[in-house]
């Protein structure tokens, strides 16, 4: 975070769908949902690349299915809208390339028994500053990038393409968000629209439209496809490869990634990592930091996480009935703060037993 005399300014960003690495994303997390719609015991670990006119696919899938890998991968990419060559990208004729292979046996020795398929440590955190229990300045990003897709999409905006990029920066007073200073908006767009036409538009139908007005002021400073062009975008401007926003898919950097989120009222910020071995299906450890913002100990909050929360592979996956085919939902606009979308690991039907625990 940067200080300056009015207060602290912090930003997050986020990409649309049609951003070449999350076209990878959602590549890979449809092919995972295919196989689960048949399989639900499949052990998908699948990557992909793109770029100009290609996709590639690779990665270790042990499944029952059968998946034909490059039609999933083509009618993904025809959902989001790069379905003509003028686009600059087609789901019709670029080239797609499988290298897919089975799982590693060595790895399934340890992960059958119900052990972690591999070591590593995984964060959740969540904040009162949003009804998502998001930081806001990510939460505002997802939501101006997915107002992005929805004018495309609905042909209120029909000079827009499927690339683009929104970042928020939002300045906090005494730790709390107190307005927006800054909103950067980059659309990838049709090469005949009027750069004043798309910047008014733009400021009307996607930000006034999505951010709250007591958030904006005279002050508030707008950048609106800055470079001024935007026309060559998704895998023809740039390369597209699977997990390269992790920032955007988690916290926009105001926390570290990975994991859920929860929250009881015990703190206005949580922090929570578990940390694995491979082969281990107890977590090694359980660290939680409420950033000072707890009404109990942070070892006594560790302390009601492990009794209160499953905490084993096996036990997280029933729990959360994570084997469903529902992972392309959360390849784009962000994997938390979603409650509205069906995701199991939003909720917070523990908060009451928690509270209760803690005497609070």
């Amino acid at each position: 975070m940067s200080s300056n005399h009015r207060g602290v300014l912090f930003t997050s960003e986020s990409v649309t769908e049609g951003h070449p690495d999350k076209i990878a994303d959602q590549i890979s997390d449809s092919i995972l949902d295919a196989t689960l719609a048949q399989d639900p015991t499949s052990r998908v670990a699948c990557e992909t690349l793109l770029t100009t006119g290609m996709v590639i696919v690779a990665g270790e899938i042990t499944t029952k299915a059968i998946v034909d890998y490059a039609d999933v991968a083509r009618e993904t990419i025809r959902e989001i809208g790069y379905d003509r060559a003028k686009y600059g990208f087609d789901c019709d004729t670029c080239a797609v390339l499988s290298a897919i292979h089975a799982q590693s046996p060595d790895i399934a020795m340890g992960v059958d028994p119900g052990g972690a398929g591999d070591q590593g440590l995984m964060f959740g955190f969540a904040c009162t500053e949003t009804p998502e229990l998001m930081p806001l300045p990510i939460q505002l990003a997802h939501q101006l990038a997915l107002r992005l897709t929805e004018t495309r999409k609905s042909g209120q905006l029909p000079y827009l393409r499927p690339d683009g990029k929104s970042q928020v920066t939002v300045e906090y007073r005494d730790g709390r968000p107190f307005r927006v200073d800054a909103v950067v908006i980059s659309s990838q767009h049709a090469p005949e629209v009027e750069n004043e036409q798309l910047r008014s538009e733009i400021r009307e139908h996607v930000i006034q439209h999505t951010v709250s007005g007591d958030l904006l002021d005279d002050n508030t400073k707008y950048h609106i496809n800055p470079t001024g062009r935007f026309v060559t975008g998704g895998p023809q401007g740039d390369s597209g490869l699977t997990g390269r926003k992790i920032i955007v898919d988690t916290y926009g950097g105001y926390a570290p990634h990975g994991g859920g989120a929860f929250s009881a009222g015990l703190a206005e910020k949580c922090e929570v990592q578990l940390a694995y071995a491979i082969g281990v299906a107890e977590p090694v450890s359980v660290y939680v930091d409420t950033r000072g913002s707890g009404r109990v100990s942070e070892a006594a909050l560790s302390d009601l996480v492990r009794k209160y929360f499953p905490l084993t592979p096996k036990e997280i996956i029933s729990e959360l009935d994570l084997r469903r085919p529902i992972y392309k939902a959360t390849a784009s606009y962000g994997h938390f703060g979603r409650s509205g979308d069906g995701f199991t690991w939003e909720r917070t039907d523990k908060a009451e037993a928690l509270r209760a625990a803690a005497g609070v």
